[in-house]
Protein backbone atom coordinates (compact mmCIF):
# COMPACT_ATOMS: atom_id res chain seq x y z
CA UNK A 1 0.00 0.00 0.00
CA UNK A 2 2.66 2.51 1.05
CA UNK A 3 4.66 1.81 -2.16
CA UNK A 4 1.70 2.31 -4.48
CA UNK A 5 0.96 5.89 -2.64
CA UNK A 6 4.78 6.64 -3.26
CA UNK A 7 4.65 5.76 -6.69
CA UNK A 8 1.50 7.76 -7.46
CA UNK A 9 3.58 10.59 -6.07
CA UNK A 10 6.78 10.29 -7.30
CA UNK A 11 4.54 10.00 -10.79
CA UNK A 12 2.46 13.33 -10.43
CA UNK A 13 5.45 15.35 -9.20
CA UNK A 14 7.70 14.22 -12.02
CA UNK A 15 4.03 14.91 -14.91
CA UNK A 16 4.28 18.15 -13.33
CA UNK A 17 8.08 18.91 -13.99
CA UNK A 18 8.07 17.63 -17.71
CA UNK A 19 7.55 18.79 -21.15
CA UNK A 20 3.64 18.65 -22.65
CA UNK A 21 5.23 16.23 -24.95
CA UNK A 22 6.45 14.04 -21.59
CA UNK A 23 3.52 14.45 -19.31
CA UNK A 24 1.51 13.60 -22.52
CA UNK A 25 3.44 10.40 -22.66
CA UNK A 26 3.40 10.22 -18.84
CA UNK A 27 -0.50 10.56 -18.95
CA UNK A 28 -0.83 7.80 -21.41
CA UNK A 29 1.17 5.16 -20.40
CA UNK A 30 0.08 5.48 -16.53
CA UNK A 31 -1.33 2.09 -16.44
CA UNK A 32 1.40 0.50 -18.64
CA UNK A 33 3.76 1.98 -15.21
CA UNK A 34 1.45 0.64 -12.32
CA UNK A 35 1.67 -2.67 -14.10
CA UNK A 36 4.94 -2.76 -14.44
CA UNK A 37 5.50 -2.20 -10.54
CA UNK A 38 3.05 -5.05 -9.66
CA UNK A 39 5.22 -7.29 -11.86
CA UNK A 40 8.18 -6.31 -9.98
CA UNK A 41 6.66 -6.61 -6.79
CA UNK A 42 5.08 -10.19 -7.56
CA UNK A 43 8.21 -11.49 -9.07
CA UNK A 44 10.09 -10.65 -5.83
CA UNK A 45 7.40 -12.30 -3.88
CA UNK A 46 7.81 -15.24 -5.81
CA UNK A 47 11.91 -15.17 -5.31
CA UNK A 48 11.25 -14.75 -1.65
CA UNK A 49 8.94 -16.84 -1.07
CA UNK A 50 6.83 -15.03 0.70
CA UNK A 51 5.18 -11.06 0.59
CA UNK A 52 6.19 -8.17 2.56
CA UNK A 53 3.50 -6.31 4.34
CA UNK A 54 4.07 -2.90 5.89
CA UNK A 55 1.95 -2.54 8.77
CA UNK A 56 1.27 1.26 10.44
CA UNK A 57 1.76 0.89 13.76
CA UNK A 58 1.08 3.32 16.80
CA UNK A 59 3.16 3.79 19.93
CA UNK A 60 3.64 6.20 22.54
CA UNK A 61 6.64 8.04 24.01
CA UNK A 62 7.39 10.66 26.88
CA UNK A 63 8.37 14.40 25.13
CA UNK A 64 8.98 17.29 26.89
CA UNK A 65 5.88 19.33 26.84
CA UNK A 66 6.96 22.13 29.03
CA UNK A 67 10.07 23.67 29.04
CA UNK A 68 12.35 23.83 32.52
CA UNK A 69 11.53 27.69 33.03
CA UNK A 70 14.83 29.08 35.40
CA UNK A 71 14.14 31.04 38.50
CA UNK A 72 14.18 34.68 38.38
CA UNK A 73 13.73 37.43 41.18
CA UNK A 74 10.16 36.76 41.92
CA UNK A 75 9.33 33.29 40.79
CA UNK A 76 11.00 30.27 41.54
CA UNK A 77 12.53 27.60 39.22
CA UNK A 78 10.04 25.12 37.87
CA UNK A 79 11.37 21.63 36.64
CA UNK A 80 9.99 20.64 32.86
CA UNK A 81 6.76 18.89 32.14
CA UNK A 82 7.03 15.07 30.52
CA UNK A 83 4.09 13.76 28.99
CA UNK A 84 3.29 10.66 26.90
CA UNK A 85 2.56 11.34 23.10
CA UNK A 86 1.77 9.15 20.36
CA UNK A 87 3.47 8.30 17.15
CA UNK A 88 2.91 6.18 14.35
CA UNK A 89 5.66 4.05 12.42
CA UNK A 90 6.03 1.94 9.91
CA UNK A 91 7.21 -1.33 9.85
CA UNK A 92 7.73 -4.26 7.33
CA UNK A 93 6.16 -7.88 8.01
CA UNK A 94 6.98 -11.07 6.08
CA UNK A 95 3.46 -12.61 5.08
CA UNK A 96 2.00 -15.74 3.66
CA UNK A 97 1.16 -16.33 0.35
CA UNK A 98 -0.12 -18.84 -2.06
CA UNK A 99 2.94 -19.17 -4.67
CA UNK A 100 0.45 -20.96 -6.69
CA UNK A 101 -1.62 -17.86 -7.06
CA UNK A 102 1.59 -15.61 -7.25
CA UNK A 103 2.30 -17.10 -10.35
CA UNK A 104 -0.91 -17.53 -11.96
CA UNK A 105 -1.70 -12.86 -11.03
CA UNK A 106 2.15 -12.74 -12.31
CA UNK A 107 1.13 -14.50 -15.95
CA UNK A 108 -1.82 -12.50 -16.49
CA UNK A 109 -0.09 -9.05 -14.92
CA UNK A 110 2.26 -9.65 -18.35
CA UNK A 111 -0.41 -10.59 -20.61
CA UNK A 112 -2.34 -7.63 -19.09
CA UNK A 113 1.26 -5.70 -20.19
CA UNK A 114 1.20 -6.47 -23.41
CA UNK A 115 -2.27 -5.27 -24.32
CA UNK A 116 -1.41 -2.13 -22.82
CA UNK A 117 2.07 -1.14 -24.64
CA UNK A 118 -0.26 -2.32 -27.36
CA UNK A 119 -2.69 0.09 -26.82
CA UNK A 120 0.21 2.99 -25.53
CA UNK A 121 1.88 2.87 -28.87
CA UNK A 122 -0.57 5.18 -30.88
CA UNK A 123 -1.21 7.28 -27.73
CA UNK A 124 2.22 7.62 -27.82
CA UNK A 125 2.72 8.66 -31.44
CA UNK A 126 -0.07 10.99 -30.95
CA UNK A 127 1.68 12.80 -28.27
CA UNK A 128 4.66 13.23 -30.32
CA UNK A 129 2.76 14.66 -33.04
CA UNK A 130 0.77 17.24 -30.97
CA UNK A 131 3.75 17.94 -28.42
CA UNK A 132 7.29 17.84 -30.89
CA UNK A 133 10.07 18.95 -28.98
Amino acid sequence: MRVRIILISTLALLAACGTPQERCIAAATRDLRVVDQLIVETQGNLNRGYALEEVVMTSDRWMVCRAAIPATATTPAQPAEMCLQSYDYTETRPKAINLADQRQTLGELKKKRVQLEKAARPAIAGCKLAHPE
